[in-house]
C-alpha cells in the first residue's frame, strides 16, 4: 500500500472509533443525567423549575464533548493534516 492510502485508512477508522466512543459516552451521560433529574424531581417537586434548569445546562456540556467528537472525526476525514505529507512523500 502506499503512504496515501495508509494515512486514509488510518483516517477513516480512527474517525469511525472516536464517533463511536464519544456518541456512546455522550448518550450514556445524557440519560443518566435525566434520569436523575426525573428522580429528583419526584423527591422534591417543588424544585422542579431549578432542577430542570440546571439540567438543560448540564446536557448542552454533555453533549459538546459528542460534538467535539464529531468535529475531530470530520478534521481527520476531510481536512487530515498529514495528507500533504503523504502526497509529498509518495512524490505526487
Amino acid at each position: 500500500m502506499d503512504p496515501v492510502s495508509v494515512i486514509a485508512l488510518a483516517s477513516i477508522i480512527t474517525a469511525g472509533i472516536t464517533l463511536a466512543i464519544g456518541c456512546f459516552g455522550a448518550a450514556l451521560g445524557e440519560a443518566r443525567a435525566g434520569a436523575q433529574a426525573l428522580q429528583s424531581i419526584a423527591q422534591q417537586p417543588d424544585e422542579a423549575n431549578s432542577i430542570t434548569r440546571t439540567l438543560f445546562v448540564s446536557l448542552a456540556v454533555i453533549e459538546s464533548s459528542g460534538i467535539y467528537c464529531f468535529v475531530l472525526a470530520m478534521i481527520l476525514v476531510f481536512a487530515n493534516p498529514f495528507w500533504n505529507w503523504a502526497i509529498q512523500s509518495a512524490g505526487g
